[in-house]
């Protein structure tokens, strides 16, 4: 069994500036231990790979194992082949193991394995759940209220209905508060972050160091829970196939030794039929030339030396977008290295397993342009494929010959500079996890003993989680501090603040505790922005300040500063807002925008240095309407309870971040949302700017032409459903049911832009639609992953699915109160 660690760490190889809050690291540790008394928020690990109901289906429980009899019983009834279909009974069984143990999560794995074997409403069954969920109830000194109101029809949505149903969803989800006052959940959805990394500890030869048998175990499952029905894996949970999921997932499974089974045919066959490992995009070049399974010779260059052109130049990466110039960096290293791990025997079958030629009669200048269609998009324009010719025949050349190659001496060593200090400013977690692995490789070749390799090691449990469907590897080290900010307001938005003072009180110590004091040393000198006064997405040891997570943050302590000290905790000190506040102001944009780590630094005309096939726009930090969007607001809400600090240069700030959203607004009146899925998205954050500035469905053309856009995607239903291919497309694409998050954005969207007030007939069937789809336990259902990266990488935020339908049902009850 299985326990997360939360904001526990210690020993010589970790660091931390605030004792490791909301860290993970040594986390989801395989134990037999007696159940600790402290909540966690965790996964047990317990399904059978049947992945056609389970696709994208990552539920947060709090949870905490114990070992025994009990153990033994639900370890019996996890490891049924597929093929065997229990009867009533033995889910009875599984279900009173898991009621005696006070474990809910296995009691939903067992409810779901149930329903699906067409017992959901078998009375013996019904009756062992509702056993179960009253037992986790009482040890968790929650009240429960059942059975769950479930209204047929809009007119049966009252204000006492929403009240009971808000009720329930509080008490379940602050149960599930850490006890260092976050909420943990899955963070996940990229299926190629945990090949990184195991091809990371592989190359440095740690992998048996930091992955037991229970972990490499659990990864399988994970991937091959994750294949696709054609043999095959995604770059991403969400969608088809691809040469990068494909190849990166196979070695995986082969360097965690497994061997020739069904899954491995199947998906060594996809590879073959789609044009082989030779086809694989840049990014999977260059990860299987560090392998050992691709040859350098057929990477397009990626020269180090541009690291020592003059930072005036808009082309020094310097000034490209932090994730671009973090990734390239060490990237370029290892090219510049011509890096190859060690050959093994594993190494040498799997050449021969993905190639259909044989590897030594590779054509790897054929093999350089090649990319299979599925990985395809961003095809290279004419300047481009000028640009990687003249780098690869004649700049790499000359760069190689005496005396300019003294040059690539001098540039690889510049670049390990950059290297240890993201490593230290970050302590070893790095700003994601796909730069920490590269860095990690790195600094293994420069040194294999040395302790920066030590001290990476144990940052590698920061990423991992572990679900239902197996242990992923989330796309960032969490999200902490982004989700609990909106948590915050979600719970603000109920008007029940008296009956959840205590999770707010520990809420409120967290976000404080989490705010970054201090200014990196020599950030200049490694261009890095200011990050005193700000906050990360995930926790202050990250240490990269990101612009709308600071708002966020800055908007979710003023809420609480409204409040009695004695019920939700002291306020945060006015010398440290106002250090939020100057951390804000410098991440404006010239023109009034903001964008997300730093401030734009360069021309979008440089896009065209993208050599990446795969994802677009990584080579500026574009500013977003959700980043603005989120400044503003805070920025506004600081100004009304502080109005004499900056005055001139937040007003200044206002007036052109307002008109920013307004002139991003789309014909038929959406926003395009960069960091979610997606028209939903990014309408909620333009509406809340706009409002929040002073616009007002009467006085506001974009108001109302945002309202008329929302309203006409209102499905017959009440709610509102939007797919990941919104973001592909560029166009609404409408999901073939309602989205509880879609929904709660949509919602709230009109609310705050005057609904209730004109007709609220929308909103009541649309409360409706939430309150039909709570599930007994009183949490929200998860549903298609809703966050987004690049047009082209999603993921799963995992407390979205509760905090926001919370929120949109509070401030429906709550206007209506007052409307009344």
């Amino acid at each position: 069994m299985w326990r997360l660690k939360v904001s526990e760490g210690g020993g010589p190889w970790l660091r931390s500036v605030n004792n490791f809050l909301a860290g993970r690291c040594g986390s989801s540790t395989p134990t037999t231990a007696r159940r600790s008394s402290a909540p966690r928020s965790t996964e047990c690990a317990g399904s059978s790979p049947r992945t056609a109901s389970r696709r994208g289906s990552h539920r947060t429980s709090s949870c905490a194992c114990s070992g025994g009899p009990l153990d033994a019983a639900l370890r019996l009834f996890r490891s049924l082949p597929p093929a065997v279909h229990p009867d009533s009974t033995t889910f009875v069984l599984a279900l009173s193991a898991c009621a005696r143990l006070g474990d809910l999560s296995i009691g939903e794995f067992v409810k779901i394995s149930a329903s699906e074997a067409g017992y959901r409403n078998d009375i013996f069954v019904c009756s062992s759940l509702l056993v179960c969920a009253v037992k986790y109830a009482k040890q968790k000194h929650l009240q429960v209220d059942l059975p769950a109101i479930k209204p047929v029809d809009s007119a049966e949505v009252t204000e006492e209905t929403i009240l009971t149903s808000l009720r329930r969803a509080l008490s379940q989800h602050s149960s599930l508060q850490a006890h260092d006052g976050h909420w943990a959940g899955d963070f996940s959805g990229l299926m190629f972050i945990m090949p990184i990394l195991i091809f990371a500890l592989h190359v440095t030869g740690t992998l048996d160091t930091v992955l037991s048998t229970e972990h490499r175990r659990e990864i399988c499952r994970y991937i091959y829970n994750h294949q696709n029905e054609d043999g095959g894996w995604g770059t991403q949970v969400l969608g088809p196939s691809t040469m990068f999921g494909s190849c990166l997932n196979y070695v995986t499974l082969r360097l965690l030794d497994e061997v020739d089974n069904n899954a491995l045919t199947k998906g060594r066959a996809w590879i073959l039929s789609h044009g082989s490992a030779a086809a694989i995009p840049q990014w999977g070049k260059i990860w299987l030339s560090v392998v050992g399974l691709y040859e350098w010779s057929g990477n397009n260059s990626i020269i180090p030396e541009l690291w020592l052109v003059p930072h005036f130049l808009p082309i020094h990466p310097g000034r490209f977008w932090c994730f671009c110039r973090l990734v390239y960096m060490p990237m370029s290293y290892l090219y510049g290295k011509k890096f190859v791990g060690p050959i093994t025997p594993t190494i040498l079958a799997i050449r021969e397993e993905v190639y259909s030629v044989p590897y030594h009669e590779i054509d790897w200048n054929k093999a350089r342009d090649a990319c299979a269609k599925e990985d395809l998009r961003y095809p290279r324009s004419l300047l481009q494929n000028v640009i990687w010719t003249c780098l690869n025949k004649f700049v790499e050349p000359i760069l190689n010959c005496w005396p300019v190659n003294k040059l690539r001496d001098i540039a690889l060593k510049n670049l390990m500079k950059h290297i240890h200090y993201e490593d230290k400013s970050t302590k070893y977690i790095g700003v994601c996890p796909i730069n920490k692995a590269l860095d990690m490789i790195c600094c293994w070749i420069e040194d294999p003993n040395s302790d920066a390799l030590k001290l990476h090691l144990p940052r590698i449990y920061d990423y991992l989680w572990l679900a239902e469907d197996g242990m992923k590897a989330q796309v960032y080290d969490g999200c902490q501090s982004w989700e609990i900010a909106f948590i915050v307001q979600a719970y603000f938005s109920t008007d029940l603040v008296n009956e959840f003072g205590p999770t707010l009180r520990n809420a409120h110590e967290f976000i404080k505790s989490s705010q970054v004091l201090e200014n990196h040393p020599d950030s200049e000198t490694y261009y890095r922005h200011r990050s005193k006064g700000s906050w990360t997405l995930s926790t202050a040891d990250n240490g990269w300040s990101v612009s709308d997570c600071t708002a966020e943050a800055l908007k979710a302590l003023l809420l609480l500063s409204k409040f009695s000290p004695n019920l939700v905790g002291d306020p945060i000190k006015g010398e440290r807002l106002y250090d939020a506040v100057d951390c804000l102001l410098s991440f404006m944009n010239k023109d009034g925008t903001f964008s997300t780590y730093e401030c734009k630094r360069t021309t979008s005309l440089l896009e065209v240095l993208n050599p990446s096939e795969t994802f677009l726009n990584i080579i500026v930090d574009y500013p977003s309407v959700e980043c603005t969007s989120s400044v503003l607001q805070a920025l506004i809400m600081f100004k009304e309870l502080y109005p004499g600090y900056r005055k001139e240069e937040i007003a200044k700030c206002v007036k052109n971040a307002s008109k920013f959203i307004e002139d991003k607004q789309r014909k038929d009146g959406s926003w395009f949302g960069t960091w979610g899925i997606c028209f939903t998205y990014g309408t909620f954050f333009g509406v809340k700017g706009l409002i929040a500035s002073g616009r007002t469905y009467e006085n506001s053309t974009s108001l109302r032409k945002a309202c008329n856009f929302l309203l006409s995607k209102q499905l017959s239903t009440g709610g509102w459903g939007e797919t990941y291919l919104s973001c592909e497309t560029e166009a609404y694409v409408e999901a073939t049911g309602p989205h509880a998050v879609n929904t709660a954005w949509a919602m709230l969207a009109l609310i705050y832009a005057g609904q209730v007030e004109r007709d609220p007939a929308p909103l009541y069937h649309a409360a409706k639609e939430l309150i039909n789809m709570q599930l007994e336990t009183g949490e929200f259902p998860q549903q298609e992953h809703v966050g987004c990266s690049n047009c082209s990488i999603y993921f799963n935020y995992g407390n979205y699915r509760n905090l926001f339908p919370i929120w949109a049902l509070g401030e429906f009850r709550r206007r209506l109160l007052a409307k009344n």
